[in-house]
């Protein structure tokens, strides 16, 4: 596996192209040059962007001060200013590995809100106080936070927030989609991680007794030398995970578009509708005779499938629809507000601050600011 490097940034001045992000990585062979590379949003060249590199042949490499070279694999990260602010990473898992690991103690977070399509174990130790962001789920954490992100478009980031410490210890562990095929998870050996797999689309929060009962195996996970035994020890954390209870679901479905296939065909059947009608007034009679129940029935056979009351369910849809316009538009909030099905904006404001722990303004700003790291 891969072990970190300090990674190397730099910083676009030209705001018509918008903030540019690099990170410059040794890596065997020659994938491209930085000064041949394009600008992604067309225009000029990336060399213009950067720092000239000291004289010397260019048809060899140069070392830029920092131990890379100019014969190196070249990282972009872009926030397309336009369009979107959240990044989309291109990961260093190598195609011939099963997974990517990398340790890290710093001082503070700074990383932006991403998304990769690579399914990613991150663990924190001594964070107490960060803010952890993932879909429209917003919390402060504590000691220690273990979250399974698993969906390609689930953007996510762990901020500063209020936390103070000098050494926060965190351990990032990336996967591809395919690393176990689906002829293998629809093993009876396999189940319960299939499961967790799926349930990861939404980012998945494993409980403090989890990590106490995992938390041998991702402390020797990175100093591991032995590739195999460390690919062993690795299926045997997920699998320990997968095994655990309290895990518990991070962004709302219609934040993350998650599917939910998996799920009775009369719960897809109101949950369905619901998406389709979540703007208008709709009944509990209305979604009981749906399916076939009386009202009192259904509302005791939708708490027990969804663990939520069919009120908070609908508040949490409209919430996460809100969100996921928030994060991809810049309409007015207000707007929003009525578009996805609230009649009052104060309420909106309120309800959204209590399940959300920041104002829509706020959750906005969290995605939309321009982080550069130079």
């Amino acid at each position: 596996m891969v072990h970190d490097k300090a990674p190397l940034h730099f910083s676009c001045i030209d705001q018509v192209q918008g903030p540019l992000l690099l990170r410059l990585e040794e890596h065997e062979g020659v994938v491209g040059r930085w000064d041949e590379m394009p600008d992604p949003q067309g225009g000029k060249p990336l060399r213009d962007f950067l720092p000239l590199p000291p004289s010397g042949d260019d048809d060899k490499p140069t070392d830029m001060g920092g131990g890379f070279h100019t014969v190196a694999k070249v990282v972009i990260f872009s926030y397309l200013c336009a369009m979107s602010d959240v990044l989309n990473e291109i990961t260093p898992l190598s195609e011939k590995d099963f997974f990517y690991i990398v340790e890290r103690h710093k001082s503070e977070f700074t990383y932006p809100v991403h998304q990769h399509k690579e399914f990613e174990l991150n663990f924190i130790e001594g964070g107490a106080g960060v803010r952890r962001i993932v879909g429209d789920s917003v919390e402060t954490i504590g000691d220690y936070d273990l979250v399974l992100v698993g969906s390609d478009d689930l953007e996510h980031a762990w901020e500063q927030g209020d936390c103070h410490s000098k050494d926060i210890r965190e351990i990032t562990i990336q996967f591809p989609r395919d690393m176990f095929s689906p002829e293998q998870l629809e093993k009876n050996q396999f189940a319960s991680i299939r499961r967790m797999l799926q349930e990861a689309e939404h980012g998945l929060a494993f409980p403090v007794a989890t990590i106490v009962k995992v938390y041998h195996l991702i402390d020797t996970l990175p100093s591991q030398k032995d590739r195999f035994r460390q690919f062993l020890q690795f299926l045997l954390l997920l699998n320990e995970l997968a095994s655990s209870e309290g895990a518990r679901v991070l962004a709302s479905t219609s934040f993350a578009h998650a599917a939910k296939s998996s799920e009775s065909r009369r719960i897809l059947k109101v949950k369905q509708y619901i998406d389709e009608h979540y703007t208008e007034t709709i009944h509990l009679s209305d979604l009981a005779d749906m399916v076939g129940m009386s009202p009192s029935a259904f509302s005791r056979f939708f708490k027990l499938r969804t663990g939520r009351t069919l009120s908070d369910y609908l508040i949490d849809i409209k919430l996460g629809n809100a969100a996921r316009i928030l994060v991809d538009t810049t309409r007015n909030i207000s707007e929003i507000c009525y578009d996805c099905g609230f009649n009052n904006l104060s309420n909106f404001n309120r309800i959204f601050k209590a399940k959300r722990g920041v104002t829509p303004r706020e959750f906005r700003a969290m995605y939309k600011k321009n982080k550069v790291i130079v």
